[in-house]
């Protein structure tokens, strides 16, 4: 999947749609890229804005948003001109529906730039008991209805008699987060399907299966932390008995007070996520506004420098970004140059 690196938007919208949205919002024009969007890219995103800005003479600093994958999409695709955003950083792909929404909206281009991989890292204080699990293990521990059953595990030895019989209590993102996806998608549905009822309900019914399989408990087991992978990662610290899941970039800036849990037998580590031996292993994204190049100042500047940035040697690279293949790495960097389009059938695949 790493060496799906989509292409961005051709096409420039027309001025008039940035004025009619700018006559709504307030009028005028800005001098600053808007981003909104993904935790988990936050930190490389500000990174690459305070290169960006010192990059040139007379460059203003972008504004940058920590909202959650789904909440920056959705203030993404509200339409175009000076009052939204520019980018809209995601820790999972744009789904179809919301690219619709964005065409709706008169959002008509959008551009997709794939910026390198992370890991939906699980980990813990380093002064817990060290914990290995499998995706099976994290299903039935996290989900509300295990393989479609009432959920009765208190413990990790309720799960599993050779995990610590401490209870489960883990930190995690909200329901708009791209990590709560991508975690839902690339570890608790393996863990459900490890169960061949619950592979077979998956051809019978699908919807049904989806429920069984990401439908995560709400009853005190799973704490949702907002949109801030820090504050899982304090409150880790303080409580060596937590587990907790956020971006492999937060794991590695913060060795020292936490690490990985094994899943399947493999740590998260800068190699098991490049290789993507790693079950955590995902593709990060920019989504920029095709209209609004050219308009706000700098913007395309700004996509180029994220995406030279994002190499083993670049300057991401130690605040955690794994770097795509180098094959992979040169198509994006030619897909910025070419600014063409991503669509619903690129989505859908």
């Amino acid at each position: 999947m790493f060496k799906q690196v989509a292409a961005l938007s051709a096409g420039i919208a027309l001025l008039a749609g940035c004025q009619d949205q700018a006559s709504t919002s307030g009028g005028g024009t800005r001098d600053h890229i808007a981003i909104v969007g993904s935790s988990t890219v936050f930190p490389f995103a500000k990174a690459v804005s305070e290169r960006y800005a010192s990059g040139a003479a007379g460059r203003t600093a972008p504004v940058l948003e920590s909202t959650g994958t789904g909440g920056g999409i959705e203030q993404f695709c509200a339409g175009v001109g000076p009052g939204t955003p520019d980018v809209a950083n995601a820790s999972r792909r744009m789904k179809v529906s919301e690219l619709e929404t964005c065409q709706k909206n008169g959002v008509t281009d959008v551009a997709e730039v794939t910026i390198g991989i992370d890991g939906i890292a699980m980990a813990q204080s380093v002064e817990g008991p060290k914990f290995a699990l499998t995706e099976a293990q994290i299903y039935q521990a996290l989900a509300a209805k295990p393989y479609g059953m009432e959920q009765t595990a208190k413990t990790w030895a309720d799960v599993d008699a050779s995990l610590p019989n401490i209870p489960i209590a883990v930190y995690g993102p909200p329901s708009t987060s791209g990590t709560r996806d991508a975690f839902e998608e690339l570890i608790l549905q393996k863990g459900c399907d490890a169960n061949p009822k619950m592979a077979a309900l998956k051809e019978s019914d699908k919807d049904q299966h989806d429920a069984v399989c990401t439908d995560i408990r709400t009853d005190g087991a799973y704490k949702e932390q907002g949109e801030n992978d820090n504050l899982i990662v304090q409150k880790l610290a303080s409580n060596p008995d937590m587990l907790g899941v956020f971006g492999y970039s937060y794991m590695e800036a913060n060795a020292n007070k936490v690490r990985g849990i094994p899943i399947q037998g493999v740590t998260p580590t800068y190699d098991t996520i490049a290789s993507g031996e790693y079950p955590g292993a995902r593709p990060l994204y920019i989504y920029v506004k095709k209209a609004h190049i050219g308009k706000i100042p700098g913007l395309k500047d700004y996509v180029q420098e994220f995406v030279s940035a994002g190499g083993k040697d670049g300057y991401l690279a130690p605040l955690g970004l794994i770097a795509l293949p180098d094959d992979a790495r040169a198509k994006a960097a030619a897909d910025v140059d070419a600014m063409t389009s991503i669509d619903a059938a690129a989505l859908a695949n």
